[in-house]
């Protein structure tokens, strides 16, 4: 996505904040995005580290010169990005990172940038390497940090930083925009609950990791209205295969709880968010019984996919929650 017309349009204290900073040329040494899920911190911590080197600044990052193609690209060597989002960042991913940024830029602008995506996914030894870096910044070194979750950022990092927080869009405006640029109103609903802008919606739902776990879901929800016994049968014969990666597993169950999120709202008489699936959501809300248990189940199960914990045995836990004492 072109992040540039979302954050002026969407995100006006960054935008306002960051051309701000440039024009009196008060660049702070790091910043600390804070937005909640779905905000598109990643990429506007990429496009912040673009705009402190692009070509072109007019008066943020053009996103089209070489030097922002390399950004994006992953091929720019005086940016480096650190990615918290599925997996701990350990104390040799940043000394590994800093100890280079100790060293002459590479390139001839003489700015260096370093991104930290989920800073609050440092384990204890990473963030204090990363605190003494922060403390004695460098000439012309800059940090860009992102978290989801400020409060599990050590104040002694947020001091350190300048904060700016992204605003969470209304989830009917996320959707409206995703229709509008081409997706399915199913699509929209489900994936309006991870990312919080409509073409990032559209976007995903073209992936393939997506496809796969929507159709997972779907197998599984049209399985558990059968019986038990179809149930875990279909988990092992049409399910499974189409979990071969993390990506499309964490996918699986993240829908898989907003689903019995659902469930449980419909039991209870509660607006549902997938309202193009309300009639099996409908149905299985009064077949399945303990829905809470079930939800607990599913979400606890979900942080055991980092452990490389086998996607069959995760499924089957579920299944042993969810189908006991099913008529």
């Amino acid at each position: 996505m072109k992040i540039k017309p979302f954050l002026e349009t969407k995100q006006p204290i960054v935008y306002k904040t960051f051309c701000n900073a440039l024009k009196v040329n008060r660049i702070a040494h790091a910043y600390l995005l804070v937005g909640e899920p779905g905000t598109p911190l990643k990429e506007t911590a990429l496009y912040l580290a673009k705009t402190l080197l692009c070509d072109n600044r007019s008066p943020l990052a053009c996103e089209e010169c070489v030097t922002c193609a390399r950004i994006e690209k992953g091929e720019y060597p005086d940016v480096s990005f650190l990615d918290g989002s599925s997996k701990s960042i350990k104390k040799e991913s940043v000394s590994q990172i800093l100890g280079n940024f100790e060293k002459t830029a590479l390139e001839a602008k003489g700015v260096m940038v370093y991104v930290v995506h989920h800073v609050e996914n440092m384990t204890v030894e990473a963030v204090n390497s990363l605190l003494k870096f922060l403390e004695e910044p460098p000439t012309d070194t800059y940090a860009i940090l992102t978290t989801q979750n400020e409060a599990k950022v050590l104040p002694t990092i947020v001091s350190r930083c300048e904060t700016i927080r992204l605003v969470l869009l209304p989830r009917n405006e996320v959707i409206e925009a995703a229709v509008s640029s081409g997706a399915s109103l199913e699509d929209a609903e489900i994936l309006s609950n991870f990312y919080n802008d409509g073409q990032m919606v559209k976007e995903e739902a073209e992936e393939d990791e997506y496809k796969k776990a929507k159709a997972g879901l779907l197998d599984m929800l049209n399985a558990l209205l059968k019986n038990p016994s179809f149930a875990r049968y279909t988990a092992e014969k049409d399910v499974l295969p189409l979990l071969s990666s993390k990506p499309a597993t964490r996918f699986y169950f993240d829908m898989l709880s907003l689903a019995f999120q659902d469930i449980l709202n419909a039991k209870v008489g509660s607006p549902l968010k997938l309202t193009s699936y309300a009639n099996i959501l409908s149905e299985l809300a009064m077949k399945l019984p303990h829905i809470e248990e079930s939800l607990k189940a599913i979400m606890t199960l979900r942080g055991k996919i980092e452990s490389n914990v086998n996607t069959g045995l995760l499924i089957n836990h579920v299944l042993n929650v969810i189908t006991k004492e099913t008529i």
